[in-house]
């Protein structure tokens, strides 16, 4: 059997991060990560469409907690002790400076996430943290006050164990073993499937300032829309899939939307054609796009309220007038199922919040046994939000474990 000082589950984000800062700071320590892939942090090799999205420039501990549906209220203090400035910090020191793009997310300079696993595979080397690769874990134990893992390559005995597994059904039935509750994972990041006339054949087409509601709950969001293929996407319907992850698997991701395009009031946009009747009483309703909506949505809206191409502004009756009224601030779209966001596969889910002491992140049922990123039921929207948690945790880990 190997004996390890620390031994850490799980070669992704959370894993190295812990791992590189407890070598950091006890040099003399054997440190081993058990990874069950041939190699680890794919996470970071494809988040970002290849670039990693680090994190994401908010830097007040209340206003970040509020990007996380799952996690809010614990994940308060653990950000007052290692936020959004020390990630940056951390990185800067090993050689990898951070830029901020105009919507907030911060990715390397070199907009590549070879530079961060490269980082890490460097400074694991550096620190003689053991990668061992190909290891699937099979069981834990506790025995006595050590850890026995048995992997498909080996067994191992520890006195520290790191869970950094991710959403891994394996490890979390290993820990249901242990008597930890384990809440069902479900998707959180998706994009929606939607098959409407309105939609069809505009993929492409982004709307910047949308509200969107889901009906017959509270669950409501603003921002950029995106048409797609096959439904839409943006961070205004990501974030209604990750605030509303349990909800909408709930039923099935059957659900009806309604949408307000220009965020102007039925009755306010209603007065506002009124004008246009009057003003461009000559022109086409088709042809002259109003709200800044792009020309095909907008043109897509007009014919979805009762009126053909060549209808006039002049010739618009009381009807046709509230039914584009209609269709620009309270559109409802019939949802039909779900997509997967890019290769981000995020999931809700994972060891029960409350089982967890968040001034650690040590388990409150095992002595010795800790947490680390995803493996816990802590979610965030898109935007490098689900890294800061996985840098936040990890490095809370790396100091509880050298008290």
């Amino acid at each position: 059997m190997i004996q390890k000082d620390v031994i850490i589950v799980g070669g992704g984000a959370a894993g190295f991060f812990a791992a590189i800062n407890i070598a950091e700071q006890n040099p003399n320590l054997t440190i081993a990560i058990l990874e069950r892939g041939k190699e680890g942090l794919q996470k970071v090799k494809i988040s970002g469409g290849g670039r990693c999205n680090v994190t994401h420039a908010e830097f007040i501990p209340q206003e970040l907690v509020l990007n996380y549906p799952r996690g809010e209220k614990e994940l308060l203090g653990p950000f007052h002790q290692f936020m959004t400035g020390d990630t940056i910090a951390w990185f800067e020191n090993k050689g990898v400076p951070l830029k901020v793009e105009a919507d907030g997310r911060m990715f390397p300079e070199s907009d590549s996430s070879q530079t961060i696993i490269d980082c890490f595979l460097n400074e694991a080397k550096k620190l003689k943290i053991e990668v061992m690769y190909n290891h699937v874990v099979k069981a834990f134990e506790k025995v006595g006050v050590s850890w026995n893992i048995k992997t498909t390559e080996g067994e191992f005995t520890t006195g520290k164990l790191v869970i950094a597994s991710g959403s891994n059904p394996k490890i979390w039935k290993l820990l249901e073993n242990l008597g930890h509750n384990i809440l069902n994972p479900v998707p959180s990041l998706f994009t929606f499937d939607i098959k409407d006339e309105r939609i069809q054949d505009i993929p492409g087409v982004v709307a910047q300032h949308v509200t969107i509601k889901v009906l017959d709950t509270d669950l409501c969001s603003e921002g950029p829309l995106l048409i797609t293929h096959v439904g839409m996407s943006a961070p205004s319907i990501l974030k209604l899939s990750a605030f509303g992850a349990i909800e909408l698997a709930e039923r099935d991701y059957k659900f009806e939307i309604e949408i307000n395009f220009i965020n102007h009031s039925f009755q306010d946009c209603l007065n506002m054609l009124k004008e246009f009747k009057h003003n461009l009483a000559k022109k086409t309703v088709f042809k002259s796009t109003q709200f800044d909506l792009p020309k095909r949505l907008w043109q897509k809206l007009v014919l979805a309220s009762e009126m053909n191409s060549n209808t006039r502004w002049a010739d618009l009756n009381k009807q046709q007038l509230e039914n584009l009224s209609s269709q620009l601030t309270q559109a409802v779209f019939k949802v039909d199922g779900k997509s997967t966001f890019k290769e981000e596969f995020v999931t809700a889910g994972g060891v029960d919040l409350k089982e967890i002491n968040f001034k650690t992140f040590e388990s409150k049922l095992h002595k010795n046994l800790y947490f680390a990123g995803e493996v816990i039921n802590v979610d965030a929207i898109t935007g490098g939000f689900n890294f800061q948690n996985a840098w936040t945790g990890a490095y809370i880990v790396s100091k509880s474990i050298l008290e």
